[in-house]
């Protein structure tokens, strides 16, 4: 905008300056022509009254050379027949014969420049012309003698008299139209800022907030539109503030009031003995207490929680998973169902928080235990490449008949009563890391859950799009899943 903005003013003020400077260029060259012209003729006009009194040469090369011209200006006076007018007028002897009076030859003074058709076409028509000669052009001015006669005074003007003060002139007109020029530019350009000021801290505002920081807020600043934008905009921000807080109240509110039946159970529990069913029930209610208590700290939290993906914040998955097999496998063994893990031999780094793996381990193996029969067995392997970490949750169930349905936040196989919260949970650990989450059938003859946990440090996928998540490169994994496992 800024810079559009800064090539219409310099196109506008360029057309003006066109407009108005090429006319004015050109009269100031006619007025200098007019005014050389002008002087040439106030110089023949001096030379005028001396011609009607004499024709004498002396006389007239003295008046010429008084006008300070004699180099530019020439005289010509035509040749004349003389003859007596019989009145018997003489001065000398008062007699009263016939007068008579000789001829007068043709007379030129100073250096002549036009040419002899020019004078005589002058001296027929009697007025003055001007005519283009070597250098310069030369005014041609008739003048009456006493005898009758047309004389001619030449006055040669050179073409720098001409041309005198035109480029001056016009070379002023150049500065003073750049001069404009320039300053249209900053003009628009201090325009152009005050409009994408404004424009370019409502983006940067709005990537603020989209990442999390909810106090970005834009100055009610600029052009009316653009204050009308940040008001909106401000607006919009506290709302989402508002929104959030009751959001996580509601959430705080929910889970407190979770403390009540879990303290009974966890009185009930301690009644239970001794014996290992008693002690994983009291380790259950124990580790139910506490995520109660970490969800109502978060929600009481005013900032925003966000993962650090990539910036030193991980666990190993391998010891998370066989941590968590641990407290499943004694279910297992109770509801008779065959348990195998696999690939926890070693450590697995993966850029994922402790507490986010193991609320999706549990996640999937609480739907196991939910969703399929007792006896059903099931699987767990962690397989590790270069760019990433696959962790795989199978079981020889039912299956899932809809995995599209069983993917969507909120709705489930609607038969059993889930929520499909469980996947969810998973899907935005996958996510969280570039990664994804897929369903399909295990080799067990169930359903197999897998995690793609990315390690390159992808940017993480929206929420909203893991239907449109781009094909990756596969490696060498792919082979490794898809080949047969025995089973448990």
């Amino acid at each position: 905008m800024r810079w559009a903005l800064v090539k219409v003013c310099v196109a506008v003020t360029a057309m003006v300056v066109v407009a108005f400077a090429v006319p004015l260029g050109l009269v100031i060259r006619e007025m200098a022509r007019d005014r050389a012209f002008s002087n040439a003729e106030r110089e023949a006009a001096a030379i005028a009254p001396a011609l009607s009194i004499t024709t004498d040469r002396d006389e007239l090369e003295r008046v010429v050379a008084s006008a300070g011209s004699d180099a530019g200006m020439a005289v010509h006076i035509p040749a004349s027949d003389g003859d007596g007018d019989g009145d018997g007028r003489d001065s000398g002897s008062g007699s009263g014969g016939d007068g008579g009076g000789e001829g007068q030859q043709a007379v030129d003074i100073g250096r002549q420049r036009a040419a002899d058709k020019d004078i005589a076409t002058t001296r027929k028509l009697g007025r003055a012309s001007t005519t283009e000669v070597p250098g310069g052009s030369t005014l041609l001015q008739p003048v009456a003698l006493s005898s009758g006669e047309i004389a001619v005074v030449e006055v040669y003007v050179p073409e720098s008299e001409v041309t005198n003060g035109v480029a001056t002139a016009w070379a002023v007109l150049a500065g003073v139209g750049v001069a404009l020029i320039v300053g249209s530019v900053a003009v628009a350009d201090r325009l152009g800022v005050r409009m994408v000021q404004p424009a370019r801290r409502l983006v940067e505002s709005a990537h603020e907030l989209g990442e999390g920081k909810l106090g970005a807020r834009v100055p009610e600043e600029g052009p009316t539109e653009l204050r009308l934008a940040a008001v909106a905009f401000n607006s919009m921000a506290d709302q989402v503030v508002q929104l959030l807080a009751n959001e996580r109240e509601l959430a705080a509110d929910l889970s407190h009031r979770l403390r009540t039946p879990l303290t009974v159970l966890r009185l009930n529990a301690a009644s239970l003995g001794d014996g290992p069913a008693a002690e994983q029930t009291r380790a259950a209610v124990a580790q139910l207490e506490r995520e109660v208590d970490t969800i109502i700290r978060t929600a009481r939290d005013a900032k925003p929680q966000t993962a650090a993906v990539g910036a030193g914040v991980g666990c190993d998955a391998a010891e998370v998973v066989r941590e968590r097999m641990d407290f499943w496998s004694a279910l297992a063994e109770d509801e008779g169902r065959k348990v195998r893990v696999a690939g926890v031999d070693r450590p697995v780094r993966i850029p994922v928080a402790r507490a986010d793996l193991v609320a999706a381990l549990d996640a999937l193996l609480g739907n196991v235990f939910r969703h399929t029969a007792e006896g059903t067995a099931f699987a767990v392997d962690v397989h590790n490449g270069e760019d990433a970490v696959i962790v795989l949750v199978s079981d020889a169930g039912p299956g899932i008949a809809d995995p599209r349905a069983a993917m969507a936040r909120g709705r489930g196989s609607g038969a059993d009563g889930s929520t499909g919260l469980g996947l969810d949970i998973v899907s935005r650990l996958a996510e969280s890391t570039g990664g994804d989450v897929r369903i399909g059938r295990s080799v067990l003859g169930g359903t197999e859950v897998r995690i793609w946990i990315q390690l390159d440090g992808r940017e993480p996928v929206r929420r909203g799009h893991r239907g449109a998540v781009r094909r990756r490169r596969r490696t060498k994994l792919v082979s490794t899943f898809n080949r047969p496992r025995s089973h448990p």
